[in-house]
């Protein structure tokens, strides 16, 4: 009896232990994250047009569907294609991803695959196109067509 509740404990132990290193992990990719994210208001004044910056629009298609408008001066990019071919982006450019979804799910996800390739110069719009829009931003439609292909 004493064995198997020695093993338990044990087992628990292990566990707790996983489990820290895992939650310390993603605290420190979420801090490496952070470093990159930058403000609307910080945005503005950096696509005038002399700024040499990149905007890339790199919202899923349903998102695109349900708001076909963009920041002017962004190209429209599918995160599945970004995923695929990270060259897209140019490494050796200020570029700056936004994306629709208050966690910014997608363009999180592009930014920490260009991370591990070594792409240092590519940031998050904080809050995507909903916190550009708050700010009174100007927004333009999107006219151009797309597919539905949602798979990243």
């Amino acid at each position: 009896m004493l064995y198997g509740t020695a093993m338990t404990a044990l087992a628990l132990l292990v566990l707790a232990g996983i489990g820290g290193v895992v939650w310390a992990l993603r605290r420190r990719r979420t801090r490496e994250i952070e470093q990159h994210f930058i403000d609307a208001d910080a945005l503005r004044p950096l696509l005038e047009p002399d700024a040499k910056i990149l905007l890339f629009d790199v919202r899923q298609p349903l998102d695109l569907l349900a708001r076909s408008e963009m920041i002017p001066g962004a190209k429209r990019i599918p995160p599945k294609e970004i995923l695929a071919n990270p060259s897209l982006i140019p490494a050796d450019v200020d570029a700056v991803l936004y994306c629709t979804c208050e966690g910014q799910k997608t363009s999180r996800q592009i930014v920490e695959h260009g991370l591990k390739l070594g792409f240092s110069r590519v940031r998050l719009l904080r809050g995507g196109l909903g916190a550009w829009k708050a700010k009174g931003y100007p927004v333009v439609p999107y006219t151009e067509s797309f597919r539905l292909d949602t798979a990243v």
